[in-house]
């Protein structure tokens, strides 16, 4: 033990201390808020005030670069700050072995820069966070704010403390009338009690979407946003597993292929999560029918991974309803098979013109009839 330093820390390096971790643990993957009783949510300080480089000399990891100068010890480099459970944890590790000097300060830069990152956002990137999850054939699809707000940083930051929750659950099939319309008619009514406000209120006036349901209702979500409404629509990668964005790959491009003849109904096959045959689409509604389709030169459930991605789809999908509707007119109503990531569902329906665009009637495919079937129509008196 040193015999000129106390174990006196000023009240100076204390409150910078505090402010830097922003009242949590910095122990890496703890976080623990520091300020609070874990149990009986009572405010209460349990934060302790761990060396780096140990006080005591026989200390995990010594004195180190401060032998030569220890008052030093207790300067605001030197400490973290902790929860007791994590004190108790570096301090038995004898020799230093597992949580060395260099580890810890490590960890100590990496929360003190997060935190420098998300407070130091600024004040108009706030967005209301979206949550829709329904449920998917057999399986249902709840999300997790926790793993959606990770996403968005530091380009925004919830401007609430809670998401906005658009799910229900419904308990009919979803190859029924019913099932089709409950869900429909529920997200049309929460979507007007809960984000309308919020648009108009314009303060933030930008929204961050998360969602995993059926397509059919995935469009309409969109379609209620709009492309009027500043929004970031996220998609959930399977490797690695985030909705964070990722790198955007330059040889990507989408496709369209163009019916030789447009005399039949018009019908617009979306082929990107999986390749839709013609003939299912025949299968369902005869051969007097105009095929468009929207596709990739390979298609997969996780191709989509960056934002420049997903905005050249929405340009592609654009165009191409302005093709389709100078092709048929606006008073044929366009027949939409899709198999698209979740991200492309809700941006096709944001890019929807009301006024401008043909009727949709949205087909999904239900595995226990193996076809797709008519889910939901979106324009004309049905919104």
């Amino acid at each position: 033990m040193t015999h000129d330093v106390s174990r006196y820390i000023r009240q100076e390096v204390e409150r910078e201390l505090w402010a830097r971790a922003a009242g949590r643990c910095q122990f890496q993957g703890c976080n623990r808020l520091l300020y609070k009783s874990p149990v009986t949510q009572e405010r209460v300080n349990i934060s302790e005030k761990a060396h780096i480089y140990s006080f005591s000399k026989e200390g995990p990891r010594g004195w180190g670069p401060f032998a030569t100068n220890k008052r030093k010890l207790n300067d605001l480099a030197n400490l973290l700050l902790v929860c007791h459970d994590c004190h108790k944890t570096i301090d038995l590790d004898a020799g230093g072995a597992r949580y060395p000097a260099s580890l810890l300060m490590g960890w100590k830069r990496e929360h003190e820069m997060r935190v420098q990152i998300v407070t130091g956002i600024s004040p108009n990137k706030r967005s209301h966070v979206i949550l829709y999850g329904g449920k998917i054939g057999e399986e249902n699809s709840p999300l997790q704010a926790e793993a959606t707000i990770e996403a968005m940083f530091p380009e925004w930051y919830p401007a609430e403390e809670g998401p906005i929750k658009l799910s229900m659950s419904c308990e009919h099939e979803d190859q029924t009338d019913l099932f089709w319309q409950t869900e429909a008619n529920h997200l049309r009514a929460a979507f007007d009690q809960q984000v309308r406000p919020r648009i108009k209120d314009s303060n933030p006036n930008h929204f961050s979407v998360f969602a995993r349901a059926d397509q059919p209702l995935l469009i309409l979500l969109g379609a209620l946003l709009t492309d009027k409404v500043p929004a970031e629509v996220y998609q959930l990668h399977r490797e690695p597993p985030s909705w964070k964005w990722q790198s955007h790959h330059d040889n990507f491009a989408f496709k369209v292929n163009q019916p030789h003849d447009t005399q039949g109904e018009p019908v617009l096959v979306i082929s990107l999560s999986a390749k839709i045959s013609y003939d299912r689409v025949t299968s369902v509604l005869g051969t007097g029918v105009s095929v468009w389709e929207l596709t990739v030169e390979d298609c997969h459930n996780d191709f989509l991974k960056s934002r420049a991605q997903l905005s050249a789809f929405r340009e592609t999908a654009r165009t191409l309803m302005v093709a389709i509707s100078n092709a048929h007119g606006q008073a044929a109503p366009l027949k939409i098979f899709p198999a698209m990531p979740v991200a492309c569902a809700v941006e096709l329906g944001r890019v929807r013109m009301p006024k401008a665009d043909m009727r949709w009637v949205i087909f999904d495919q239900n595995n226990k009839l193996g076809r797709f079937v008519k889910a939901l129509e979106i324009g004309g008196n049905r919104g």
